[in-house]
């Protein structure tokens, strides 16, 4: 049930009010995830609304050549279904799960009701809005401006803040795919990352091994984004995973 005091808690739902927390736990459904699932397709209607818990989220702009790029991904501190909340319904980007894990689900016309009813629900959600749309347009300023390594560094501490951990399953050439850049220069920047000694590589997995040298090597955009939740939703602002990790990995 989502109201356990668990460690992997949708942030976003946890600040709200616990009246209306319990109220709105009657109606969310636990689902489990698995990566590559397409949550909605760019133009369709979604039906419900995710609150991650342990999974994280991509939403894809598709290119007219099958290409893609990561907009912005959501994991334990959000929710995904902004259009439905906003009025626009369809929604112009691919929702699709990036790392598996579990999640509650509201059908939409759910939380329609809810917000009918006032609370707090509404402006807790207004203000996770502009912090996902800062999120999103510093990533578009960054996949424009900055060096691949300096985009790699600020995904990595984005979803390892996500997951809780240190470790996330993702490949060179799904890396590619999110952040729309070449493989080999994703391979070149990892390669980069892990001679410094701020990550290490295996097949399929990296792994954050020094926390605050990942930082020092990223651009500023993560600080960017980081300030702008904790100042829009401070109570819904969680820790991040790890500092410094044993060099040992293998």
């Amino acid at each position: 049930m989502l109201l356990l005091a668990t460690a992997d808690q949708n942030r976003l739902l946890s600040a709200l009010p616990a009246h209306e927390r319990d109220h709105l736990a009657h109606y969310l459904e636990p689902v489990v995830l698995r990566s590559g699932d397409i949550l909605c397709e760019a133009g369709t209607v979604p039906t419900h609304l995710y609150f991650p818990t342990s999974t994280v989220i991509s939403i894809l702009h598709l290119m007219e050549n099958g290409s893609s790029s990561e907009l912005v991904a959501v994991g334990n501190e959000g929710m995904v279904g902004i259009p439905l909340l906003m009025g626009g319904e369809a929604t112009g980007a691919r929702t699709v799960v990036q790392a598996a894990g579990h999640s509650h689900r509201l059908r939409a016309e759910l939380m329609r009701e809810a917000l009918l009813h006032g609370g707090s629900a509404m402006p807790l959600l207004l203000r996770y809005t502009q912090a996902f749309m800062v999120q999103m347009a510093q990533n578009a300023i960054c996949n424009r401006y900055h060096r691949i390594d300096q985009q790699l560094c600020r995904w990595l501490l984005q979803n390892f803040d996500r997951v809780g951990s240190a470790e996330v399953a993702i490949t060179h050439g799904m890396l590619a795919a999110i952040l729309g850049v070449r493989r080999e220069g994703v391979s070149e920047a990892a390669a980069r990352l892990q001679q410094a000694g701020a990550i290490g590589c295996r097949r399929g997995h990296l792994r954050m091994l020094d926390r605050g040298l990942l930082e020092s090597m990223a651009c500023d955009c993560y600080r960017a984004v980081q300030t702008e939740f904790s100042r829009l939703l401070p109570q819904a602002a969680g820790s991040r995973c790890a500092g410094k990790e044993a060099r040992s990995w293998q």
